[in-house]
């Protein structure tokens, strides 16, 4: 595969996180291949099942394959000097594919590519919290998220001495591993000591448990073992808090899948087995890696503090808003008190001005009033003049400038020009260059034949 196959693959890619089907012209605009060469790559791509043409009633695009999705993980990955060539698949599950590959080096590894999606197992949206506030997501993003909390769950039990295959690298939904030399243990028909194996398999629940977790898959396929009976566990994506609220039931779950192989196939019953109340904590790994179900438990005394705060705040703003609203009403009953004593000053000056017209012996209160009025009245009738003339000048001002025949006209140029410019750069958008030049031709040769 060329550059620019893979060029368009990390477009579609980079249009999935907010589309779920890639218009071509977005593929196109991010892709900036040169000469208008999306479509031929993109016809390549669809025709070799690395992308798929999608049709429908909400629009027309292209969607990444999990084909094509592998090839992009699988570029990371060589670039990285970790895979230099794929082998064989040694196995497949219900939600993932097993290869043989090997680096520069001739070291082989176990690839892992997710595969979630299957019509197998379609309730994984359900049945855990990958999702998370989304409402809905892709395949390949479930997918991711699969990959990246098994590879995190697999280097910290690895470094903690669980018996489990070593961890490499991971990139999108793929995962390298250790190759192990063992079998699944649903494919080993005898073991020469099945009471071994069962203790073992009991201690490894307790163990993980004494971590933070718990599998929710421990059964015999999810067991490897080796020729001297060693027990290996994988497969850890689904795997959850001791703090979940069906720890109890998960736990209870693997310990009886174990108890009823043991005795369907090898004959083997004991008493002896271990419950959830046997669990002694050790580490807070599964708070350390947000394993599912640890935040429903450990964080509700401090989600009911924050709620309690927030309450509090909110009654803080709503009583601040309170005292506002109330300051404000005062402030415009008190002007509007004052707006009705200077209405009755100016209906007592009137009332006095027709009284000393009309009649000479007024009372003595009424006109030391009116003087009282007069003396006053004139420092704040000015002020309000000059306030007003001031307000008058703003807003003639404002609107003269907002309002000048040049102004208008250099906006209207601008709108125009940028409408202009929006048109042309549609006529001439990348990837549809080849549709315009072939327009061009066939008027060319129209106007050719008509001479």
């Amino acid at each position: 595969m060329s550059s620019e196959d893979f060029r368009v693959l990390t477009a579609v890619e980079m249009g999935m996180k907010n589309h779920e089907i890639v218009p071509i012209s977005l593929v196109s605009q991010i892709a900036s291949l040169k000469h208008g060469g999306c479509h031929k790559v993109i016809k390549e791509l669809v025709k070799n099942k690395l992308l798929c043409y999608e049709n429908t009633r909400d629009g027309t695009g292209y969607k990444l394959t999990y084909a094509g999705y592998d090839y992009l993980a699988l570029k990371a990955l060589a670039s990285r000097d970790v895979v230099h060539s794929v082998g064989n698949q040694i196995g497949m599950g219900k939600e993932s594919d097993i290869y043989i590959v090997a680096d520069q080096d001739c070291n082989q590894y176990a690839m892992k590519l997710h595969r979630l999606g299957r019509t197998s197992f379609r309730k994984v949206k359900e049945k855990r919290d990958y999702l998370k506030h989304r409402n809905n997501a892709s395949w390949l993003y479930l997918a991711r998220i699969a990959a990246a909390k098994e590879f995190a769950f697999m280097k910290i039990l690895h470094e903690h001495d669980i018996p489990v295959p070593a961890p490499v690298d991971f990139n999108r939904h793929c995962v390298i591993m250790e190759v192990m030399d063992a079998h699944p243990l649903n494919q080993v028909a005898d073991l020469k000591h099945p009471e071994n194996v069962y203790s073992e398999c009991m201690e490894l629940i307790v163990s993980l448990a004494a971590l933070g977790f718990i599998h929710c898959d421990f059964n015999e396929f999810n067991l490897l073992v080796t020729s001297e009976d060693k027990i290996y566990v994988i497969d850890f994506p689904q795997m959850v808090s001791i703090s979940h609220t069906n720890a109890k039931t998960y736990f209870d779950h693997d310990v009886q899948c174990i108890r009823e192989f043991f005795n369907r196939k090898y004959g083997y019953e004991s008493e002896l087995y271990p419950t959830f109340d046997d669990i002694r904590r050790t580490h807070n790994l599964d708070i350390q890696l947000s394993a599912s179900g640890f935040i429903k438990e450990k964080d509700s005394a401090n989600s009911d503090q924050r709620d309690e705060l927030e309450v509090d705040y909110e009654e803080m703003i709503s009583s601040v808003r309170h005292c506002q609203l109330e300051s404000d009403e005062g402030e415009s009953s008190g002007s509007d008190t004052d707006d009705k004593e200077d209405v009755d000053e100016e209906k007592i000056d009137g009332e006095a001005q027709l009284n000393d017209d009309e009649e000479d012996s007024s009372d003595s209160d009424l006109e030391n009033l009116h003087e009282n009025n007069k003396s006053y009245r004139p420092f704040r009738d000015n002020d309000l003049k000059l306030s007003e003339e001031n307000s008058g000048d703003t807003t003639t001002n404002i609107l003269k400038k907002s309002l000048t025949a040049a102004g208008v006209k250099e906006r209207v140029k601008k709108q125009v020009s940028k409408t202009q410019k929006m048109n042309h750069r549609r006529k001439v958008k990348k990837g549809e260059a080849s549709l315009s030049r072939r327009k061009r031709r066939e008027n060319d040769d129209a106007v050719k034949d008509s001479w």
